[in-house]
């Protein structure tokens, strides 16, 4: 079976493996893990940038190569119309969620963010709009509660991965899974959180802050201010030891030399971060932050 490959190359290395032909191969990210071999394998000029894949240009390309199935795994541009018509066997792609659940392009945020239990990756039938296809098939994972978001996209690669082969492959063996449609009553967004969502709220529980504080590091991170500081915070737990006087939002340090901040039910703890030049911020540091702003 021939493939137009979109996403990044270790998919297609796998894919090119297991005896899969690649016609053209559209890269998400320039120099990615596996971009040299996969030109090496397939020939430089089979490769294509992601600025170049919505052209006309490359349309036409894709047509002359005459693919039976378009392929994607963790292509974050919208395909058009005009590509997904061409191969006759349609397009493919998988999720890192359990569509429909957090259609969009930060699922690992909003998995952590809603508190979810369980995520998993979703392969799917391509279609104009973002992550709406039928689905294909599914893997189910649970979460850990300490994972934040890099994590959660490391544990969900390999599922994705061999999920992806299993699909292709039984499609080239002209056996495809079946397709069931997505319920739409039970569809959630998964936008990119913009500085409304990522700048922290302590009028509310401490579970709530630090899964916030998870689902959004290490990239881009969860900010607040301490003093006259905008701090971005990467790891925290909740902590009922903290000092009772303090009001929601108001920070301190304990005995201990950590830094607290009060919520409504408890206090958070401040473990790690980074300060507006992107420096590595340790508890120490976020608590010398804390003494000064309070000194003032």
């Amino acid at each position: 079976m021939r493939i137009a490959f979109f996403g990044l190359p270790l998919a297609a290395l796998l894919l090119h493996g297991d005896g899969i032909e690649i016609t053209v191969a559209a890269m998400s990210r320039k120099r990615s893990i596996g971009t040299r071999r996969l030109a090496r394998l397939l020939g430089a000029d089979r490769l294509v940038a992601a600025r170049d894949a919505a052209t006309a240009e490359f349309v036409a390309r894709v047509r002359a190569a005459a693919p039976d199935l378009l392929v994607s795994w963790f292509w974050t541009k919208r395909i058009p119309r005009a590509l997904l018509e061409i191969p006759p066997l349609g397009g493919i792609g998988v999720h890192p969620s359990l569509l429909p659940r957090h259609r969009g392009p930060d699922p690992y945020f909003w998995a952590i963010e809603s508190g979810d239990v369980e995520t998993g990756v979703t392969a799917h039938r391509l279609d104009e709009t973002y992550d709406t296809g039928p689905i294909l098939a599914q893997r189910r994972l649970a979460m850990d509660p300490t994972w934040n978001a890099w994590t959660l996209a490391r544990q969900l690669d390999r599922p994705s991965l061999a999920l992806l082969r299993e699909v292709v492959r039984a499609i080239a063996s002209g056996k495809p899974p079946p397709c069931a449609p997505q319920k739409e009553d039970a569809a959630t967004l998964a936008p990119e959180p913009d500085d409304a969502l990522l700048e922290l709220c302590w009028d509310v529980e401490a579970a709530r802050v630090v899964r916030r504080i998870r689902a959004a590091s290490p990239w881009p991170g969860a900010f607040t201010r301490i003093g006259d500081s905008f701090v971005t915070l990467t790891r925290a737990r909740a902590s009922d030891d903290y000092p009772r006087a303090l009001l929601p939002g108001e920070a301190a340090v304990r005995a201990d030399g950590v830094a607290v901040v009060r919520t409504v039910d408890s206090a958070v703890a401040l473990l790690e971060g980074r300060d507006a030049e992107e420096a590595t911020l340790d508890s120490a540091a976020l608590a010398g932050l804390v003494r000064r702003a309070r000194a003032v």
